[in-house]
């Protein structure tokens, strides 16, 4: 049985992570500060033998314990209200928490895979987004401590990749959504659909012409699965996300219609350096892993909204 190494295993998209690969037969080593991270997204893990967790800052060098084949390094705040609270720890996590997680795999002579994001493409001038685009960030606007920390965390697992030979993979994520996200965490969806659920106005920021496109979470980690997994993919970087494009008034109009809801849309003043469009090209996925999203938008919902629906106790 392979041991792996998942940071941020308490987190959205970490949790689901640790699920997938305990169900392909992995042995899971997870680290969490709880940060960010909930405790409710691992427990039902308890008294699984698969499953060893380890209460831990990977900013301060750590061992995982026993050796491991694959790390996996998904430790950080990942939407605007975290990484503007804790914008030094967002810096730290992906910096120090790099090195410390890159040292670890050079150590047991085990595969890399960094959990990089679009946010890397800044406010892009290119769409849809290539792996080939270099991005156009503001380094010292407030999404900077998130941006440019992905960007050197990048920049590092390269290094490690053509100085020492470690096989190592960057994916870059776009939205992803789906149950485990954390109300009220600032991102579009679990903002909307507890505000639509509680009959509330849905807060669009400026216009709403801005565009995203939402990956369901299941989507989103069996493309992870399979990049960590196929040989031969050392040094790669690869988009996943869903090239499904939607305006931000028209996804709020998708989610009351969606809930029935009584809500109205409201206008908020768009936040400084608010990417105008954001849609990841695909073609590297479908290519070298012959991946792409199955999920449509409509069940991705159903999933979330019901998720929600508890959560809210409603």
């Amino acid at each position: 049985m392979k041991s792996i190494l998942i940071t941020g295993a308490a987190g959205f998209i970490g949790s689901h992570l640790v699920d997938r690969y305990l169900s392909e037969g992995f042995r899971v080593i997870g680290v969490d500060n709880f940060l960010t991270g909930s405790r409710d997204n691992i427990v039902h893990l308890t008294g699984n033998r698969n499953f060893h967790f380890i209460e831990q800052d990977v900013i301060e060098p750590f061992d995982p314990g026993e050796s491991v084949q694959l790390v996996l390094h998904f430790a950080c705040p990942a939407s605007p209200v975290d990484y503007m609270a804790h914008p030094i720890e967002t810096m730290k996590v992906d910096s120090y928490g790099t090195l410390n997680t890159l040292e670890i795999a050079r150590k047991n002579g085990a595969r890399y895979l960094f959990a990089s994001t679009s946010e890397i493409y800044g406010d892009p001038k290119v769409h849809p987004q290539p792996e080939t685009y270099w991005g156009n960030v503001n380094t010292l606007g407030p999404r900077s401590v998130y941006d440019e920390a992905k960007r050197f965390s990048e920049a590092l697992t390269m290094a490690y990749y053509t100085k020492n030979g470690l096989d190592t993979r960057l994916v870059r994520i776009f939205n992803t959504y789906g149950p485990r996200m954390r109300l009220n965490d600032g991102r579009v969806v679990p903002n909307f659909i507890p505000q639509a659920i509680r009959g509330e106005d849905l807060t669009v920021f400026g216009d709403g012409k801005q565009t995203r496109s939402f990956c369901y979470v299941s989507d989103t980690v069996d493309g992870i699965f399979r990049l960590s997994q196929k040989d031969g993919l050392a040094g790669e970087v690869v988009n996943i996300g869903n090239p499904d494009e939607y305006t931000i008034l028209e996804f709020a109009k998708i989610i009351i219609a969606k809930l029935g809801a009584k809500s109205s849309i409201v206008h908020c003043d768009l936040p400084k350096d608010d990417p105008r469009q954001r849609k990841p090209d695909i073609a590297k996925a479908k290519c070298i892993l012959d991946w792409e999203p199955r999920t449509s938008l409509d069940q991705g919902l159903g999933e979330t909204i019901a998720y929600f629906h508890t959560r809210l106790g409603q």
